[in-house]
């Protein structure tokens, strides 16, 4: 079966690669493009695509409330963030709001059918230009403690440091000590790392 796509996106050019380069794929289909959120939401009301590539800043309707919305209206479809920039806080609001997979503009379009792909099959899918090392190999389970592994739940769900703390009963101070100590215990680079390891492991707790 076909996997359906629409694609939310700004910039017309690079709405044009992808359809090109998308074109000689046998299994993906571009249903439908829009340059803002509200034309978005026409689109799939209008469609129903399994997948949706979606830009987080848009025009009228950012890509976190399109997403909002999108998935309460329909559950099954798969949101994609689709962005220039590596932030933390931007990636926790689309995970909140729902999106299976986050990717990068400058990264190439075999990555963007790698994604479209992954997500369609029940998978989440991050880009590898948020650096995770390989050279930690050990279980999260085997060297966190239990409440620094609720915490990274929380923070595979998309909680902030604010949600975890008020949802946990503890001090926001606590909470960044904890991501401090979950960091230096993994031998991760930064909070960004940690997001992904969260949501790439979150199966497995």
């Amino acid at each position: 079966m076909r996997i359906t796509v629409a694609i939310a996106e700004d910039h017309q050019a690079l709405i044009d690669g992808i359809k090109s380069y998308v074109r000689y794929e046998e299994d993906i289909s571009i249903i439908g493009t829009a340059n803002h959120g509200e034309e978005l939401l026409k689109l799939v009301r209008l469609k129903q695509p399994k997948v949706v590539l979606c830009d987080i800043r848009m025009p009228r309707l950012d890509g976190i409330e399109a997403t909002r919305i999108i998935l309460k209206e329909f559950p099954y479809t798969k949101v994609v963030a689709f962005t220039m920039f590596d932030q933390e806080e931007a990636v926790q609001q689309m995970l909140a709001a729902g999106a299976k997979g986050y990717i990068l503009k400058n990264s190439s379009l075999e990555v963007v059918l790698e994604a479209i792909r992954t997500v369609a099959s029940g998978k989440p899918y991050y880009d590898k230009k948020i650096h995770l090392p390989h050279a930690e190999k050990n279980s999260s389970k085997s060297v966190l403690s239990s409440r620094e592994r609720e915490i990274l739940q929380l923070i595979a769900k998309g909680h902030t440091s604010h949600q975890i703390a008020d949802q946990l009963f503890i001090g926001k101070s606590t909470v960044d000590t904890h991501r401090k100590n979950m960091i230096r215990k993994l031998g991760l680079n930064g909070a960004g790392e940690l997001l992904r390891y969260a949501v790439e492991k979150k199966y497995e707790f």
